[in-house]
């Protein structure tokens, strides 16, 4: 009941909610990454696979310029990642555009979280299990560890949730996402200022 009923409506409601009650931080962050992205844009929109792998159109705040090298090509993520944009990061306030996903369908508060359509056809049957719900702005493998652990470990973590997608789990998730928050733990790979494309095989 919970997993297909309740927990919709619970995200349809605690969106709309959010999105009146953070729409002037909403407003502030973007003005603050107009003059930041130095000409990039404010929003960050993608295609990203959903429940069932139907594709949607992600929307974030943007945190990188598009800086080039001489060869044309972006410089590396950290080179482009901006103070403004690194605090962005850093506190999870890249994420908030994403309730507008929530709020037409596309995703839900929580579950695993939607990565970039070129991984579908390298996912293992049992890590593309973790389509069987929704994405989620926050879900199991972000509270625990997020972009600190392997690729491997996030997809157990993910197929793990699919199956105990339960009123209690989501709760638990809730409160160790405001801990994670707080403490700003967990943004970046061991490697990277992001997290490492995932080959297969990472």
């Amino acid at each position: 009941m919970y997993k297909q009923y309740i927990k919709r409506l619970l995200d349809i409601v605690i969106s709309a909610i959010a999105l009146l009650l953070v729409g002037w931080l909403l407003l502030f962050v973007a003005l603050l990454l107009l003059f930041a992205n130095k000409g990039a844009g404010v929003f960050f929109l993608q295609e990203r696979p959903g429940k069932g792998g139907e594709i949607f159109r992600i929307v974030k705040f943007k945190t990188m310029t598009d800086e080039r090298g001489p060869d044309g090509e972006l410089l590396p993520d950290a080179q482009r990642l901006t103070n403004v944009g690194r605090f962005v990061r850093s506190t999870s306030l890249d994420e908030l555009p994403q309730l507008l996903n929530v709020l037409m369908g596309d995703m839900s508060l929580i579950g695993p979280r939607p990565l970039l359509v070129q991984y579908l056809p390298i996912y293992t049957p049992e890590q593309a299990r973790r389509h069987e719900v929704r994405p989620g702005i926050t879900g199991w493998a972000q509270v625990h560890g997020r972009n600190a652990i392997s690729w491997h470990e996030k997809f157990d973590l993910d197929v793990w949730y699919v199956d105990h997608c339960f009123f209690r789990t989501d709760l638990e998730i809730v409160g160790l996402t405001i801990v994670n928050v707080l403490k700003r733990k967990d943004i970046n790979s061991a490697t990277a200022a992001t997290m490492e494309a995932f080959d297969g095989t990472n």
